[in-house]
């Protein structure tokens, strides 16, 4: 009989943003739409590293037209990535940020 392998959440998310790469559109969404809730800023810092661990950091990095290192320090659990950045990551990542009304505000 085999023991169970511990597998973090990380690692989790990463394998299904691998297996599936549209799941980030929904998975970044969910982080977006949290952003201004108590450990939302945080929630979205980890879903970039996430999407970006993915897809490969250096990949990303490159793509972003950003140094790998200051990828990782931008996304990092103390990151506080420019507003420049992070749009920088969202299209190196192949994504597009789109807004629209909330409808409980119009």
């Amino acid at each position: 009989m085999t023991a169970a392998r511990d597998i973090s959440y990380d690692d989790t998310v990463v394998k299904m943003l691998k297996a599936d790469p549209d799941f980030a559109n929904e998975y970044l969404a969910a982080a977006l739409d949290e952003a201004g809730l108590p450990g939302g800023s945080a929630a979205l810092l980890m879903a970039m590293r996430h999407i970006a661990e993915a897809q490969g950091m250096s990949a990303v990095a490159a793509r972003a037209g950003i140094p790998r290192e200051s990828l990782y320090r931008a996304l990092s659990p103390k990151g506080n990535p420019t507003i420049k950045t992070f749009l920088a990551v969202v299209r190196g990542a192949g994504l597009h940020l789109e807004v629209s009304r909330d409808p409980v505000s119009a």
